[in-house]
């Protein structure tokens, strides 16, 4: 006989139809794209269990691989919820590549301007102020157009992506260029006092820390403040949300500001712990990479951690196979693609039904 459990509600989250259907549509959607991944390897001539292998053995099976894993993940988990704070409201951020570089821009200029000036617990603040205030201008710019309905997000992030990378060549290129690096534009190294502290003996740096702080203090807004309310009231459904007097083209402008600042942060933690300096360099379409993870995540906070875990596995594993299998790492461009197509497809589907 069936025993009625005490707190028929412990275990909502995790039993609920709606949860267990959208874990079972997740399930299917890896399960499918990692089949692609394996018909390609196959059309290669290549083992795909080894393929699997050789990504795990070198990623997770080491300390140093788990570890640059999670220097590859750091800048993700920042730009994944740049886009995510836009996407609650309905907005598109595919501003992170440019974002990110004004921010990296914005700290390198603290840096070098208060060199000797500052120490290390004044000027690291002061690099990721400028940093987030130089990505929020960046968002709020399109967050402004959007709200007066002048230009919609997704086209003026990407233009102002382009605006953003072209004014670092132009200074790394010209006035910013150090004498010393050669023909490699570059600025000047930042100052020890500007490097973000590391874990131990890694190269993993305390950035990490912030992007999952950022994602935890965004989950708890949404959740317990009045204001994370009335954002999700204004993105289901922005029109009555405006009968009942809420601002939305406030929120709109808020929250590509918070976006873009977010990205500005990854930029600066790229300078800071990893780079050293302002390079054309600074991100390799992390960016992007961020809008793949919050939409694989379905723009849900907490599942920003795994899926950027995720990704930084499959990018650390797609330099290993170019060695051990003779692949191209277009491979895992591939695989990720292939996981946010059938993604989208599932969403595409629900709605339509």
């Amino acid at each position: 006989m069936a025993v009625a459990p005490t707190h028929p509600h412990s275990f909502r989250i995790f039993l609920s139809p709606r949860a267990t259907s959208a874990a079972a549509r997740g399930g299917l959607v890896v399960a499918a794209a990692f089949g692609a991944f394996a018909l390609i390897m196959i059309l290669y001539g290549k083992s795909p269990l080894g393929a699997l292998r050789d990504m795990v053995s070198s990623t997770l099976g080491t300390s140093y691989g788990l570890s640059e894993v999670l220097v590859k993940m750091s800048p993700m988990l920042l730009t994944a919820v740049a886009v995510t704070v836009p996407a609650r409201l309905g907005l598109v951020n595919v501003g992170g590549e440019g974002q990110m570089f004004i921010g990296g821009l914005c700290a390198t200029w603290g840096a070098l301007t208060f060199k000797g000036l500052l120490p290390g617990w004044l000027l690291i603040p002061l690099m990721a102020a400028l940093a987030f205030a130089g990505g929020g201008l960046w968002g709020g710019i399109t967050g402004w157009m959007r709200a007066r309905g002048w230009l919609t997000e997704v086209f003026s992030t990407l233009l102002l992506n382009y605006i953003g990378i072209l004014l670092v060549n132009f200074l790394v290129f010209g006035p910013w260029r150090d004498p010393g690096s050669g023909n490699y534009p570059q600025t000047k190294p930042i100052p020890d006092a500007a490097h973000l502290p590391l874990l131990g003996e890694t190269r993993v740096h305390v950035g990490i820390f912030v992007g999952i702080v950022a994602i935890v203090l965004f989950y708890l807004f949404l959740k317990k403040t009045r204001w994370g309310l009335q954002m999700r009231a204004a993105g289901g459904n922005p029109v009555a949300a405006a009968q009942t007097g809420l601002s939305v083209a406030r929120y709109i402008v808020i929250a590509m500001v918070v976006g873009g600042g977010l990205a500005g942060l990854a930029g600066m933690t790229q300078v800071a712990g990893i780079q050293f300096r302002l390079n054309p360099g600074l991100t390799t379409y992390v960016g992007y990479t961020g809008f793949l993870i919050s939409w694989l995540s379905g723009h849900r906070p907490l599942m920003i951690v795994p899926m950027a875990f995720l990704l930084a596995l499959l990018a650390g594993g797609g330099d290993i196979l170019q060695i051990t299998q003779g692949v191209p790492y277009a491979i895992v461009n591939v695989l990720v693609a292939l996981s946010l197509c059938l993604i989208l497809a599932v969403r595409a589907r629900r709605v339509t039904s």
